[in-house]
C-alpha cells in the first residue's frame, strides 16, 4: 500500500513579505496567496504595498494587508508586527526579500588595466555605498528576523527563506558590494538553520539567477538602444538556457520550501538560475 501523496499545507498561514511592493516579492506574495496564505505586504512605500495587498485580495479572493516599514528600523517592524498579529494572526512563514545594490558601490570598469583613470577602478569605490548595500541586504534580512520569527518560535513551527542571489557563489565584475553582501545571507541562512533546529522553524534560501530588474537594468540594458550591453550579453551568453529569468519562475522553489513537501529541509540555499552555476562556458 502506498502512502498518501503529503499535502502543501499552506492554506489559512499567515506570511509577512519584505520588499513586497517591487516585482519579484509581490510575485511570490500572490503566489503564496493562490495557495491560501494570508500575506503581510511590507514596503516602503506603503502605497505600493497596499497596492499590491489589493490586488491580492482581488485575484485571489485571500486576505492580504499593505504595510509601510523599514527593514532597517526595528521599530518600524515591531509595529508592523502588532498590526499583523491583530489583523491576520500570529505569523508563520518571513519571505526576507527586500534588498538592492548602490551605484556608489560599482565600478566603472570590470578588470583594472594600467591605463584606467583610479576613480574607475576599485579605488574609486565609494564606503558609504558599501554601508548601504550591506545594510540593506544582510541586516534588512537580519532585523526582520528578529522580529518576525519569535511566532514561529511560540508556535514550534514556520519558516523562513531568503533572498540571495547566485552573485553569492560567483561574484560578478563591478559589485562587490553586493555580492559579498548576498553571500553573507548565505551563511546566516545556514547559521540560523542549525540554530532553529530544535524549534520546528526551518530556514533555507533562494539563490536566483539572472532577472531583469529596476535595480540591474541600467547595468545590462542601454538606455539609448534598449539593446543588451556587453555585459547584459554576457549574462545570457553564461546561462544556458540563453535568457533573463521570470520572477513567476522563484515561485515554485518557494512553495516547496515553505510547505510540508520539505520538512526535512534546512539550511539550503537552490539556485534558480537557468543553468549558470553548472556552466563553464566551454
Amino acid at each position: 500500500m502506498t502512502a498518501p501523496v503529503k499535502e502543501l499545507n499552506l492554506n489559512g498561514k499567515v506570511a509577512v513579505v519584505t520588499g513586497g511592493g517591487g516585482v519579484i516579492c509581490s510575485t511570490m506574495a500572490k503566489a503564496l496567496a493562490k495557495h491560501g496564505v494570508k500575506t503581510a505586504i511590507l514596503d516602503l512605500n506603503l502605497e505600493a504595498a497596499q497596492r499590491v495587498a489589493e490586488e491580492i485580495k482581488s485575484e485571489t479572493g485571500i486576505e492580504s494587508i499593505g504595510f509601510s516599514a523599514n527593514v532597517l528600523e526595528r521599530s518600524s517592524l515591531e509595529e508592523a508586527k502588532k498590526a499583523i498579529n491583530q489583523q491576520l494572526g500570529k505569523i508563520d512563514f518571513l519571505v526576507n526579500g527586500a534588498g538592492g545594490n548602490a551605484a556608489s558601490a560599482t565600478s566603472k570598469v570590470e578588470k583594472m588595466a594600467p591605463e584606467d583613470k583610479l576613480e574607475d577602478t576599485f579605488f574609486g569605490l565609494q564606503l558609504e555605498g558599501f554601508d548601504k548595500t550591506f545594510d540593506l541586504n544582510f541586516k534588512g534580512t537580519l532585523l526582520p528576523t528578529l522580529v518576525f520569527a519569535s511566532d514561529m518560535v511560540d508556535q514550534k513551527a514556520g519558516g523562513i527563506v531568503n533572498i540571495s542571489s547566485m552573485n553569492s557563489y560567483r561574484p560578478l565584475t563591478r559589485i562587490p558590494a553586493y555580492s559579498a553582501s548576498k553571500a553573507a545571507i548565505n551563511n546566516f541562512t545556514q547559521w540560523l538553520a542549525v540554530h532553529f533546529a530544535k524549534t520546528g522553524v526551518r530556514v533555507n534560501a533562494i539563490a536566483p539567477g539572472f532577472l531583469l530588474t529596476n535595480q540591474n537594468r541600467f547595468l545590462l540594458v542601454d538606455e539609448k538602444t534598449g539593446e543588451a550591453t556587453p555585459r547584459g550579453q554576457k549574462i545570457t551568453n553564461g546561462t544556458p538556457m540563453e535568457r533573463y529569468g521570470t520572477p513567476e519562475e522563484l515561485t515554485g522553489t518557494l512553495l516547496y520550501l515553505l510547505s510540508d513537501w520539505s520538512e526535512f529541509i534546512t539550511g539550503i540555499v537552490i539556485p534558480v538560475d537557468g543553468g549558470f552555476s553548472a556552466y563553464s562556458g566551454v
